[in-house]
C-alpha cells in the first residue's frame, strides 16, 4: 500500500498535478497548475506522475532538445507534494525519466567512461542532461546522483522596460513563429518550432526579430500573464554582442504596465546594465548539467521550463 507507482500522465491527471504544483508554490501561468503547459509537455516531451495509495504525490517532465548525439534531455519539472518529501518519490520519477545511469538504480553504461559516470562525472549512457534546479535542499543532492553538477545561478530579473538603455543601431519588429524558429535553427542547428509555437500561444505571446544595422541579429518570443510577462527565450546570432541583443529586445517590448521579466545566467553581460537601470533580482535557480558547455552563460537567454 505504501509503494510508489510511476506512470505516464494523461489529461485526466491534470487537476491532481495542479494540486501538487500549487502546494509547492508553482501556481503561475506556464507551470504545473496551467493545463496549457501540461498539454505542451504531454505532446512534446515526457510527463510522468507518481502515486502513493492511489493519490498523485508528484510529477516530472523532460523535453528533448535537438536530436542525434548532440541531443540534450532537459528536465523541465520535478515537484513532489511537501507531505511526501524524503520518501523516494523524486528519485522514483527521475529514474524513469533518466534511466540507465548513476542514481537510477539501473546497471548504467558499460565500457569507456562507465567508471567516470558511476563516480559522478559526465554521464555517457544517453542524451546529455540539464535542468534549472530550485534551491530546495533536496534538489541538488538528487540531481548530482543522476550525473549533473551545479555550474551557475539563473537570475529572475524584473523591471520597467522604459528604463532599459536600448543600444544604438538596433530595430526590433514583430515576426512569425516560422521566422523566429528558422533564425534560431540557422544559428544553432536545433529546430525549436514547437517551443516557439507554444510560447506564442501564451497570453500576450509575440515572436520578435531584432536587427543590428539592418542585419538579423536575434530572434525570440515574449509572452506571459501579468507579472510573469517577459522574454520567454531569445536566440542570438554568433558574433553579436549578447548584452546589446537582450537590451534592444527588452526596451521595445509592449509590456503590460511597462513591466517585464527575463531569466539570465549570473555571468551574462546584460545583468549589470539591467540592475543599474533599476531592475530587481526576484529569484534564482541553479543551472545543473552533465556538461557545462550545454549552455553558454554569457550568451544564453533560456526558458527555465524548456531552455
Amino acid at each position: 500500500m505504501n509503494m510508489i507507482t510511476v506512470r505516464p500522465a494523461a489529461p485526466a491527471d491534470f487537476p491532481a498535478i495542479a494540486k501538487v504544483a500549487v502546494a509547492t508554490g508553482q501556481d503561475e501561468e506556464w507551470a504545473g497548475a496551467d493545463p496549457a503547459y501540461l498539454a505542451y509537455l504531454l505532446e512534446h516531451g515526457t510527463l510522468l506522475v507518481a502515486e502513493r495509495e492511489g493519490s498523485v504525490t508528484g510529477f516530472g517532465a523532460t523535453r528533448l532538445i535537438g536530436d542525434g548525439p548532440a541531443a540534450v534531455s532537459m528536465l523541465c519539472d520535478l515537484f513532489i507534494h511537501p507531505g511526501t518529501h524524503g520518501r523516494g518519490c523524486g528519485r522514483a520519477i527521475l529514474s524513469q525519466l533518466w534511466p540507465g545511469g548513476p542514481g537510477s538504480g539501473d546497471p548504467g553504461p558499460s565500457g569507456p567512461g562507465a567508471g567516470e559516470a558511476a563516480a559522478g562525472g559526465p554521464f555517457r549512457g544517453g542524451p546529455r542532461r540539464m535542468t534549472f534546479s530550485s534551491l530546495h535542499a533536496h534538489a541538488l543532492p538528487l540531481y548530482t546522483r543522476f550525473g549533473l553538477d551545479a555550474w551557475w545561478p539563473l537570475l529572475y530579473l524584473a523591471g520597467d522596460v522604459r528604463t532599459v538603455p536600448g543600444p544604438d543601431g538596433w530595430t526590433v519588429a514583430a515576426a512569425s513563429v516560422t521566422e523566429v524558429a528558422a533564425a534560431e535553427q540557422d544559428w544553432t542547428g536545433v529546430d525549436r518550432s514547437a517551443d516557439h509555437r507554444a510560447w506564442a500561444a501564451r497570453p500576450h505571446g509575440q515572436p520578435v526579430r531584432a536587427f543590428r544595422h539592418g542585419e538579423l541579429a536575434a530572434a525570440g518570443t515574449a509572452a506571459g500573464h501579468g507579472a510573469e510577462y517577459g522574454l520567454a527565450h531569445l536566440a542570438i546570432a554568433p558574433d553579436v554582442p549578447a548584452a546589446d541583443a537582450v537590451l534592444a529586445v527588452l526596451a521595445t517590448l509592449r509590456a503590460p504596465d511597462g513591466r517585464a521579466r527575463v531569466c539570465l545566467p549570473g555571468p551574462h553581460p546584460a545583468v549589470r546594465p539591467l540592475l543599474a537601470a533599476g531592475w530587481r533580482h526576484q529569484d534564482s535557480d541553479l543551472f545543473m548539467a552533465s556538461d557545462p558547455r550545454l549552455l553558454d552563460p554569457r550568451r544564453a537567454v533560456p526558458n527555465p521550463g524548456g531552455a
